[in-house]
């Protein structure tokens, strides 16, 4: 049976879920059918998005197709980040300890706080007033 052509991977950070394929290539990045330039906007998300590759020794081998949902940019970018290791993972199980090792592996639990009844915000009370 021959190798798999495309590679998939799954990643969340936040509130955002990103559905990310690689597939051997130049080492373009689409984000919901656009540069990963320009939806990200800015260049240390670009970066960040570019982290797993960098580390395994493989930029420029891959294009990616990524596709996600909620939260903002910034916590999309992490879950993208999450998705590339994930797929790098799974068209090479011998990059896990680089992976594992640099925390790229792990889904990052920090989610906001609920608000709560009797407050500002989930911990901020109200303005206190003595007089």
């Amino acid at each position: 049976m021959p190798p798999a052509t495309r590679y998939y991977g799954t990643g969340k950070r936040k509130d955002a879920v990103a559905r990310v394929w690689i597939v051997p290539g130049t080492g373009e990045v689409t984000v919901n059918n656009r540069p990963a330039s320009r939806y990200l906007g800015r260049l240390v998300l670009t970066r960040l998005v570019q982290q797993p590759f960098d580390v395994t020794e493989t930029t420029g081998r891959y294009n990616v197709i990524a596709h996600c949902k909620g939260g903002g940019i910034s916590g999309q970018a992490g879950a993208i980040r999450h998705g590339i290791s994930k797929a790098l993972l799974e068209a090479n199980p011998d990059l896990r300890p680089v992976l594992r090792r640099l925390g790229f592996l792990t889904r990052d639990p920090r989610v906001k706080e609920r608000k709560k009844y009797g407050r500002k915000r989930a911990r901020r009370g109200f303005q206190f007033s003595k007089r």
